[in-house]
């Protein structure tokens, strides 16, 4: 049995600020409405035909490899996480293979929204330990801003998403005491619908019936969410798996040197900061700069805490994320 561990970090973002003042020319909206709610100052969002889901995951994804410091023959297996695919099918992790250059090795999709990075890399971690591969690329990418409500019907939504992309190399570890220590992984399907995007899908509506009934107010291929009920529910999760992660390790609050939680709302991240008493040092935020990106949060937020060496050796560091369908998850890694 071996212990996985994060052996190389990138991510990558747009070019193009988009500040709540530019939404506010857009929209029945203000920097300080969206603030209050969403902590979010401004996000960016890829200039049509300049990037995709897969392209900015290809980018992250180099800078992860050269940081492993692996050649990309040494990848065995790719997992991607998005709810934001270039295509209804084949998902992005094909592309990212091919775009890569990388030997045929297995690739696989995953959708579990704002919780698919912890996900992906709890399935890397059981890989890896195993021994079954030594080398697995996960990515977290999305692209949000193409099939947003741009108009006022859609602010409650449209302010607070942006695009981005993540990525890790997580590697074989042989050292016990280091590494991926535990994740936990949960779900609640009765509440899909509170968080969602209904259309086009098989069950109600595909793409044949948008076409046949033209309705310029069908809503359905656009984001819905329940926010306050979204809301309730991310702070009991969130608690909830972080301690059962702590629980898992026998480690108490104060041994969290590093949380870095889903960067879904600012004011969820607060809450759950001064739910466990943990000063500013330990908890890392930048929604502020690049909104909720949904599966590329963490791992972007995570890259950045350890780029700016708030993450160091031997350091307890926690991800957590709660998002649609409800899934949430955490992991409990020590650097």
């Amino acid at each position: 049995m071996y212990r996985s561990k994060i052996k190389g970090l990138g991510f990558y973002v747009p070019d193009n600020v988009v500040t709540n003042d530019d939404l506010s020319q857009r929209m029945d909206t203000n920097d300080a409405w969206i603030q209050e709610r969403t902590g979010i100052q401004e996000r960016r969002h890829v200039i049509r035909g300049e990037d995709t889901t897969t392209s900015m995951g290809v980018k992250a994804a180099k800078i992860a490899i050269e940081r492993a410091q692996i050649s990309k023959d040494d990848i065995d297996f790719i997992i991607f996480a998005t709810l934001s695919p270039d295509y209804y099918f084949p998902g992005p992790g094909v592309l990212v293979q091919r775009d890569l250059g990388l030997k045929t090795v297995g690739a696989l999709d995953i959708r579990n929204q704002c919780s698919g990075f912890v996900y992906a890399l709890s399935i890397a971690d059981q890989y890896i330990k195993t021994g079954m591969y030594q080398n697995i690329l996960i990515i977290g990418s999305e692209l949000h801003s193409h099939g947003l409500d741009m108009t006022t019907r859609g602010r409650g939504v449209s302010v607070i998403f942006g695009d981005g992309a993540g990525a890790a190399i997580i590697s074989r570890e042989t050292d016990m005491q280091k590494g991926i220590l535990s994740t936990h992984l949960h779900a609640e399907g009765q509440h899909a619908e509170e968080l969602a995007l209904i259309a086009p899908g098989m069950g109600q509506r595909w793409v044949t019936d948008i076409i046949r009934d033209n309705d310029p107010n069908d809503e359905s291929y656009f984001p819905y969410m329940n926010g306050q009920f979204v809301f309730k529910n991310a702070v009991v999760r969130f608690t909830e798996v972080i301690n059962e992660g702590l629980e898992a390790n026998n480690l108490q609050v104060s041994d969290i040197n590093m949380l870095i939680p889903h960067q879904a709302n600012l004011r969820i991240a607060q809450f759950i900061q001064q739910k466990f008493r943990l000063e500013d040092t330990q908890v890392y935020n930048n929604i502020m700069k690049y909104g909720n990106t949904t599966a590329a949060s963490i791992p972007i937020a995570l890259t950045e805490a350890w780029e700016q060496g708030k993450i160091k050796e031997g350091d307890v560091v926690v991800l957590a994320a709660f998002g649609s369908g409800f899934t949430w998850g955490s992991a409990i890694i020590r650097w």
